[in-house]
């Protein structure tokens, strides 16, 4: 199965323009990126996909043991990038997809021209001096409340995510887009992410990197936007003046800015 077919990609903007690939997080899609979109396809060439288990993509390709590490995303994305001859990438992920950006373009910098990290956490459990906002118990918490009753846990859980409780609509999108997905396949992939621990891999990083954080934020707070910033060689850190886990819905036209401005600056 071609990876096109496989991730259900999408391709839109200037044809030959220099290349964006937006990847999104745990229990959404590429429809995620539609307020971001339009004004970035004014300048690039904008490649969309959908994360195997997500949105459109091939559910029959989904293996529990092939992604049960993030490699096992990381290695798609590449595979992406090989069937359609993209180089030169900026990559754009957010939440969980910034640490599979960042795997992906360890194993292949020369495909990449930047990486853009929106809102990531290279480790969302505490560990001694380092703060990922969770303690263990706490993601033993969620991960049992997911397991046991799931369209409950979206309820609860999609609006402290999404923050921003005086817009109720951000939160109900995002319980509807948790909703879509299969729970079995979004249960595994919870596991996956909240588990996960990348801390180490920040400082391979060899290529520029934007690491894009909100200003009030429960899922990724300001210490673990300042920890990444402060692993990965050379970085900058800009913090948006937002709220919640998903800037490009809540603050999309800063978010559109702040993306545009480092991925046009080739020097």
């Amino acid at each position: 199965m071609s990876a096109r077919s496989r991730n259900n990609v999408v391709l839109t903007g200037k044809e030959d323009g220099p290349v964006v690939m937006l990847a999104h997080g745990f229990g959404c899609d590429q429809n995620m990126w539609r307020l971001v979109t339009p004004t970035l396809a004014e300048e690039f060439r904008v490649v969309l996909f959908d994360h195997v288990g997500a949105g459109r993509s091939d559910l029959s390709a989904w293996q529990a043991e092939r992604y049960a590490a993030l490699d096992g995303y990381a290695d798609d994305v590449l595979r992406i990038c090989r069937e359609l001859d993209l180089r030169q990438v900026v990559f754009v992920g957010h939440s969980v997809s910034a640490m599979i950006g960042v795997l992906a373009a360890i194993r292949e910098p020369e495909r990449f021209a930047k990486l853009i990290l929106l809102t990531p956490s290279p480790r969302y459990v505490d560990d001694g001096d380092y703060r990922g906002g969770f303690s263990r118990a706490d993601i033993e918490e969620l991960l049992e409340s997911l397991d046991s009753n799931y369209l409950g846990w979206s309820a609860a859980m999609a609006p402290v995510i999404m923050g921003n409780p005086d817009r109720p609509e951000l939160g109900e999108e995002l319980t509807n887009s948790f909703c879509r997905t299969d729970p079995r396949i979004a249960r595994a992939f919870a596991r996956t992410t909240f588990l996960s621990d990348n801390r180490a891999d920040l400082a391979k990083v060899t290529v520029p990197t934007l690491v894009i954080e909100c200003a009030s934020d429960v899922i990724a707070p300001p210490q673990v936007g300042a920890f990444v910033h402060a692993q990965i060689p050379g970085s900058l850190l800009v913090t948006l003046d937002a709220t919640g886990h998903c800037p490009q819905l809540s603050a999309p036209e800063a978010t559109t800015q702040a993306i545009v401005s480092f991925a046009s600056d080739w020097r």
